[in-house]
């Protein structure tokens, strides 16, 4: 049983250390040929966003509108993926234990 609860806090602390490491990557996300970036941590924290000039229209606020969502989808989309490459053979190793709420 202590074996086992090496393990787990040994997995948990793994886990933790791959947490930090994606708050501090950052993923981009782009939207009408790179119009729009957005900037945001493998955590999923938003961090800038970047519009060119170009695209700002009075006329027209609901394109600009629809490019930012599409950009910050793109990025949430990166910061997923590399969330389940980073923690997933993490998470399902502590699934493997057995042990309730890891």
């Amino acid at each position: 049983m202590q074996k086992l609860m090496q393990q787990a806090q040994q997995m948990q602390q793994q886990l933790m250390a791959a947490q930090a490491e994606l708050a501090n990557v950052q993923v981009e996300g782009t939207a009408g040929g790179g119009l729009v970036r957005v900037v945001m941590t493998g955590a999923g924290e938003l961090t800038s966003v970047t519009i060119d000039p170009t695209v700002v229209d009075p006329g027209d606020v609901e394109t600009l509108q629809d490019l930012v969502v599409a950009a910050v989808r793109d990025a949430a989309r990166g910061a997923a993926e590399m969330t389940q490459e980073t923690m997933g053979p993490l998470a399902g190793g502590l699934g493997g234990l057995g042990l309730p709420g890891l």
